[in-house]
């Protein structure tokens, strides 16, 4: 038996980035020996093992083969005579492709030091192209990577190509996708993942709406970068920039499906694109089961930003009629998310990404406004019911005019 480290702990540590979770691999053993010597057995597809003391995950070298369609259709076979290098070979990515024995000994049969040195993405074999789900992991560590100067290699992105016009992505299950998506968002380059998704053909098979985006174009006074694409990517690289949370990240992506639907005749203008957007956001919330949270601040980001850039113009009643909206008084993060969503994407536009955003603490102060309003001085008057509701509205309304007029003094 032979333990060996691989994976994502040799690369980094090789990387000089912080190691989190070790994954080991063993060869010459069966399962009978992992159990006797008290690993705990909690692979279901293959023999994978807990070690009884540090939890961490051993699994037993194997092979697999092609058996069925998308994620899910390999037939793994797991024994003792199966080598070190026959497990790597199965493996994504050749910077993934290496392992260490206890005394830091290296092995290395696909050259992954050697793409890690170039910063190169480079598939292992040609096998690679008979899992749908690699094209969303190499995107995912191009925009982890992309800050140290990765890219994808020419050949690996042309076998993504193929991947994804033989139609297997759309048999990649909802779970296994979110998952994927949802890391590369929370990645320091988010803009880099959709960036190769939509370079090798991935994007406008997952997300068709988002693809639709690219070489539309917008008024370039309001959008310097013109292209609505570009500037959804730039959203996201703010939002990243400024260590937004998934919520918002998800949000910024999808804020303007609308455009996508702009007849060319109306083009750069894209008058009421905000409600022609929401269906569209409907349908990515759906097709990937994003999280409630999720789910929701989409929508709304999606339906609002517009009077998010327009907060200072808006009148009081309308003002009142956003916060009701977003439930301020019981749902305050959700707003702030709103907030900053919005101020996300008037910082991703060409040359204006550190103007000031006064909107933002106008929206906060607003909201305080309304939040200070106290019930029960109404109910002591007298209200209850639908004529309480109205009351407190009225007096809500009634702090907001203060407010707006003591902002304008």
């Amino acid at each position: 038996m032979q333990i060996y480290k691989v994976g994502g702990a040799v690369r980094d540590r090789l990387l000089g980035r912080p190691v989190t979770d070790n994954d080991w691999v063993v060869v010459g053993a069966t399962a009978q020996q992992m159990e006797a010597l008290g690993y705990r057995p909690v692979g279901t597809d293959f023999p994978v093992f807990l070690h009884p003391e540090s939890g961490e995950e051993y699994a037993l070298a194997r092979t697999e083969r092609k058996s069925g369609v998308g994620y899910g259709g390999f037939t793994f076979h797991a024994s003792p005579d199966v080598t070190l290098e026959q497990d790597l070979i199965r493996r994504d990515l050749t910077i993934n492709a290496m392992a260490e024995d206890d005394h830091g000994n290296l092995t290395d049969p696909y050259n992954g030091k050697q793409d890690l040195d170039n910063r190169l993405l480079r598939h292992v074999s040609p096998a690679f192209a008979e899992d749908p789900l690699r094209v969303l992991r190499v995107a995912r560590f191009a925009a982890r990577f992309a800050g140290l100067g990765f890219q994808v290699a020419p050949q690996t992105l042309e076998l993504m190509r193929q991947l994804s016009d033989s139609g297997e992505l759309q048999a990649l299950t909802a779970e296994r996708s979110w998952k994927e998506i949802s890391r590369a968002l929370m990645e320091d380059h988010p803009q880099v993942f959709i960036q190769v998704l939509r370079d090798c053909g991935a994007l406008k098979e997952l997300m068709p709406e988002v693809d639709a985006l690219f070489g539309v174009p917008q008024p370039p006074a309001h959008h310097p970068e013109i292209d609505t694409g570009v500037h959804t990517l730039a959203v996201l690289e703010q939002a990243a920039r400024h260590d937004q949370p998934l919520t918002v990240r998800w949000a910024c992506l999808l804020h303007d499906l609308g455009k996508g639907t702009t007849p060319e005749k109306d083009w750069p203008r894209h008058i009421a694109h905000e409600h022609r957007g929401l269906k569209l956001i409907e349908a990515v919330n759906q097709r990937f089961k994003a999280p409630r949270d999720c789910q929701e601040l989409a929508i709304l980001v999606g339906e609002y930003h517009t009077h998010g850039h327009r907060a200072l113009e808006l009148k009081p009643s309308t003002l009142l009629e956003l916060l009701q909206r977003f439930d301020v008084y019981r749902r305050p993060q959700r707003f702030e998310e709103f907030i900053v969503a919005c101020e996300m994407d008037a910082r991703g536009r060409l040359g204006l990404e550190d103007r000031e955003y006064p909107q933002a603490d106008y929206l906060r102060r607003a909201a305080e406004a309304a939040r200070q309003v106290a019930v029960k001085p109404l109910v002591e008057q007298g209200y209850t019911g639908q004529a309480l509701g109205e009351a407190l509205k009225k007096a809500r309304l009634n702090a907001l005019k203060l407010y707006k007029e003591n902002v304008a003094r």
